[in-house]
């Protein structure tokens, strides 16, 4: 048995299919023909756009706008005469083959970028990776898999899957992934969450150990992975499967129900998005509103400048007219640390995720941050609206963004603009100065979001992408939670909701902790609705509060986290 990170939930069972993703075979070749070499790169080029083109459409039309965004950046990638221009250079040049020139190209482009302080600019050598590997196979004639065309149902099996590999293949056929990296946020769990696949990642070296044709069978929610069991395990797996499908179906009949415990305490279970296009998975899965819409994807998806004010109104308008009346939580512009733009260039910091970023930006820059503000209340007569601030950590910063609004709003009732007078204001609670303070925040806001992902990196002053010291990033941590709890009770005293939207939200595990804590919001990925709602409605609210207070005289996560799946059986 082989052991992994579970990334996507099921049980899957069926043959193993190994994507080769070998070295490409690229020597070195004197050539005295470099007309022919420079037209054989540029054939190659234009074979790899019109794939990359047909993928978008392709993967825009099943998933959505905002996961077909990753093959625009490959796409921009080869409309870059840059890496293009510079390997017909070295063809010239040097009398080189084409392969081995745009080779060497890649190589210094890949390790610029991979050199780079800040992560977003390192995530583009993957690309620029992916992209150059797509124009090589053309060059070299090398035929991949086409996953696309899959006849019969396997599971996948890769050092790592990329976009690519994700978008194209026939997603009826694919009973699950299993890769030798990546973790829960990597790109292939992301992505099987959202395709509702089994996967399981970081086995090291599945693509060693697993041939093709290997009779696999893995649970996508433990990380446990057989290869060529017996048929008593076979028989066990199937068990499984029969059950998880059973439940997974059962679970549609508590849409349209409340997401209220046996003693009639009511939470909100809400949705994180990205774009107008991720509304689908929310409405499908009964979400109750949105909790997070992270509006800076629509300014990361602009090539050349800012979105105006009318592109902004109308993805906000959308998105509100498209959740029908339900509560919408929009942040506010959260750009910085490792989220660049291309067209606003930061200076390069030591530090950049406690730099200048999110609300700071929005501070220094308030043209930016007014036109945001301005398309946000325009859009607000479509929906209800509920506007939030990231990253404060203080009262000056909440009270300076509050009077940016009121400053907004009285031009915008001397233009006779229209907008609604019920918008809610609120923050999120992501730096432990502000959960520190939250009872005088409290009083100045309507609502509170708990960001997990950035409070436990805070707390703990732990890097999350660092992974000798991954281990110290846990949302178990008994000082996180004791945070947590006294940012509740402190809005609660105020008479204000608070809410979550960092991925502890939408782990069953937390969820009786944060129940008990008084959590009123959770938001989560949309396929953790229906199982959240199933354990909320079968519980007491009394019990999970009594139980939250043993939590919180623990003093070790593994401690917590034992005492959870005994009380539970989880």
């Amino acid at each position: 048995m082989y052991k992994g990170t579970g990334a996507s939930p099921g049980i899957a069972i069926g043959k193993a299919l190994v994507i080769e993703h070998s070295e490409l075979n690229i020597e070195k070749k004197s050539i005295e023909n470099t007309d022919f070499e420079v037209e054989k790169l540029q054939k190659a080029v234009e074979k790899s756009k019109v794939e990359l083109e047909q993928v978008k459409e392709r993967v825009k039309k099943e998933l959505g706008e905002h996961e077909a965004e990753i093959f625009e950046a490959h796409l921009l990638v080869l409309a870059d005469p840059e890496l293009i221009d510079q390997a017909i250079s070295k063809i010239k040049d040097e009398k080189v083959n084409a392969d081995f020139a745009l080779n060497e190209v890649k190589d210094m482009f890949v390790s610029i970028f991979e050199s780079m302080d800040n992560e977003y600019m390192r995530e583009r050598a993957a690309d620029i990776k992916d992209v150059t590997n797509r124009v090589l196979r053309h060059i070299l004639g090398i035929k991949v898999v086409d996953l696309s065309a899959l006849s019969e149902e396997v599971i996948l099996i890769a050092h790592d899957l990329t976009p690519s590999d994700t978008a194209t293949m026939n997603k009826n056929m694919v009973l699950g992934f299993l890769t030798d990296i990546g973790g829960r946020t990597s790109h292939t769990a992301i992505m099987a969450r959202t395709l509702e696949i089994a996967a399981v990642v970081g086995l090291n070296d599945a693509t060693e150990k697993i041939k093709d044709g290997d009779f696999v069978v893995f649970n996508g929610e433990s990380g446990e992975v057989i290869v060529n069991p017996d048929k008593e395990t076979i028989n066990k797996y199937s068990q499984l499967k029969a059950k998880f499908d059973e439940e997974k179906e059962a679970l549609k009949q508590l849409i349209g129900k409340a997401s209220t415990t046996l003693d009639e305490r009511h939470v909100e279970l809400a949705g994180n998005i990205g774009s107008p296009n991720d509304l689908e998975g929310l409405l499908k899965n009964d979400a109750e509103g949105v909790g997070l819409y992270r509006t800076e994807f629509l300014y990361m998806d602009k090539e050349d400048d800012f979105p105006t004010e009318e592109e902004q109104y109308e993805a906000y308008k959308a998105v509100l007219e498209g959740m029908n009346g339900k509560p919408i939580v929009i942040r506010t512009l959260d750009i910085g640390g490792d989220k660049e733009l291309k067209y606003f260039k930061m200076d390069e910091e030591m530090n950049p995720f406690l730099g200048y970023r999110a609300i700071r930006l929005c501070l220094d820059r308030t043209d930016i941050f007014k036109t945001q503000l301005r398309a946000l209340y325009r859009a607000s007569v479509h929906g209800k609206l509920r506007i939030m601030f990231p990253m404060i950590s203080s009262l000056e910063e909440l009270l300076k963004a509050k009077e940016i609004i009121k400053e907004v709003l009285a031009e915008m009732d001397a233009e006779g603009i229209e907008y609604s007078k019920d918008v809610e204001v609120g923050m999120m609670i992501e730096i432990p100065s502000a959960a520190v303070i939250s009872d005088i925040l409290a009083k100045h806001v309507d609502f509170f979001s708990i960001g997990t992902n950035d409070l436990i990196q805070y707390t703990c002053a732990v890097d999350r992408m660092n992974q000798k010291i991954s281990y110290l990033y846990n949302q178990f941590n008994p000082a996180v939670l004791r945070l947590i709890k006294m940012v509740i009770d402190n809005a609660h005293k105020e008479g204000k909701w608070v809410g979550m939207c960092g991925e502890a939200a939408g782990d069953q595990r937390m969820i009786p902790i944060l129940l008990g804590m008084g959590l009123d919001e959770f938001s989560m990925s949309p396929i953790s609705i229906l199982p959240a709602r199933k354990f909320i409605t079968s519980v007491k609210y009394d019990d999970m509060k009594k139980f939250a207070n043993e939590v919180l005289t623990m003093g070790t996560a593994e401690e917590i986290k034992a005492y959870v799946d005994k009380t539970f059986n989880m």
